[in-house]
C-alpha cells in the first residue's frame, strides 16, 4: 500500500510540474506585464480622485471613440470613492454626450442631450456598424474591462499574491497593452492592419496604438506621456469596473475591528462563566439545600 502511495504521489508531483512548465512556456509567447504601483492597491489602498479624472479625460476625448461604459451611469461621477466630480459637473458632462431616447408621440427614436441619471451611450448604434468602421474587430465595452483583462502569473506567485492580496492584473495588462506597441523583431509576420504588440497575446492586435506623447493636455502639471495616460486610464477603469471599491474596503476594515473586539468579550465572557468551575471545583460537589447560597 505505502508502494502504492508512494508512486501516486510521484506522478502528481510531475504531473504538477508539467502544468507549470506548460503555463511557463505559454507564458514566453507575450511578456508578462510589468508590475506597478496603484494607489488602491492592499486592503487600504483607495483610488486617487485626481487620477481618476485625468482617466476620465484619456476615456472621453480617445478612448470613447471605439468603446462603450455602458454599466456606468453618468451620476456615478459624483459618487464618493470615484473621480469626486461635483453633481452638476457630472450633469455638464453628460449634456455633452447624445443618448438615443424614445418613442415620440409619432413612435420614432430621436437624439437629446444626455441627462445624469443616463448610462453612457455606446459609440456605435450595434454590434456590426462596430466592427464595420474597425476592420472586422469589435471594439469590447470597457465597463469591466480591468476585472475581464488579466494574465496568468504563474507559480508560485499566485501562492504570494493570496498573501498579498494583490489583484491589480487587469490595471497592469491595460497599461502594459498602451505601452507595448513597438516594431515586430525580424522574421515576424504580421497580419493584414495588425499591430505589433510584444504584451499582447500572439503580439498582432487590431487595435491601432491610440496614444502618443502630448495626445491629450493635462492641466495639473502631470506629465502628458504614453506611460503616465496608460497609468491614468487604466486606474479609471479600475474604478468602473469597482466603483464601490473604496466602500467595500471601508466596511470589511470596520467588520475586522468589530470582530477583533467580539473576539475578545467572548474571551473574557468564558473566562468569567467557567472561572469557578476551574479554581474552585470544590463549590461543583452535591451539597445538602440548606447549604446553597440564598438568593
Amino acid at each position: 500500500m505505502n508502494a502504492y502511495r508512494r508512486t501516486a504521489f510521484g506522478l502528481a508531483f510531475f504531473a504538477a510540474v508539467a502544468a507549470f512548465g506548460m503555463r511557463a512556456a505559454c507564458a514566453q509567447e507575450a511578456e508578462a506585464p510589468p508590475g506597478q504601483r496603484w494607489s488602491f492597491a492592499g486592503p487600504f489602498g483607495l483610488y486617487d480622485p485626481q487620477q481618476l479624472q485625468r482617466g476620465f479625460k484619456i476615456y472621453r476625448e480617445v478612448c470613447s471613440n471605439c468603446h462603450g461604459l455602458k454599466l456606468l451611469a453618468f451620476r456615478n461621477l459624483a459618487d464618493p470613492g470615484g473621480p469626486d466630480f461635483t453633481e452638476a459637473e457630472a450633469a455638464a458632462i453628460a449634456a455633452t454626450f447624445q443618448v438615443t431616447a424614445g418613442p415620440n408621440d409619432q413612435g420614432e427614436m430621436f437624439q437629446r442631450a444626455g441627462k445624469i441619471s443616463d448610462r453612457f451611450p455606446p459609440p456605435f448604434a450595434n454590434d456590426q456598424a462596430a466592427r464595420n468602421a474597425n476592420g472586422g474587430a469589435l471594439p469590447p465595452d470597457m465597463s469591466d474591462l480591468a476585472k475581464a483583462r488579466t494574465y496568468e502569473r504563474g507559480f508560485p506567485w499566485f501562492i504570494f499574491d493570496a498573501f498579498t492580496q494583490y489583484q491589480e492584473e487587469g490595471p497592469d495588462y491595460i497599461h502594459a497593452i498602451l505601452n507595448g506597441y513597438e516594431d515586430p523583431p525580424a522574421g515576424f509576420t504580421l497580419p493584414p492592419g495588425a499591430q505589433y504588440n510584444k504584451y499582447f497575446p500572439g503580439h498582432a492586435i487590431g487595435m491601432p496604438k491610440p496614444l502618443s506623447d502630448g495626445q491629450v493636455e493635462y492641466t495639473d502639471g502631470t506629465p502628458a506621456t504614453v506611460d503616465q495616460y496608460g497609468r491614468d486610464v487604466a486606474a479609471f477603469l479600475a474604478w468602473a469596473s469597482e466603483p464601490k471599491l473604496d466602500e467595500r474596503k471601508r466596511l470589511g476594515f470596520q467588520v475586522f475591528v468589530f470582530l477583533i473586539v467580539l473576539t475578545g468579550l467572548l474571551y473574557f465572557t468564558k473566562k468569567k462563566v467557567w472561572h469557578d468551575v476551574l479554581h474552585h471545583p470544590e463549590l461543583l460537589e452535591p451539597r445538602p439545600p440548606t447549604e446553597y447560597p440564598k438568593s
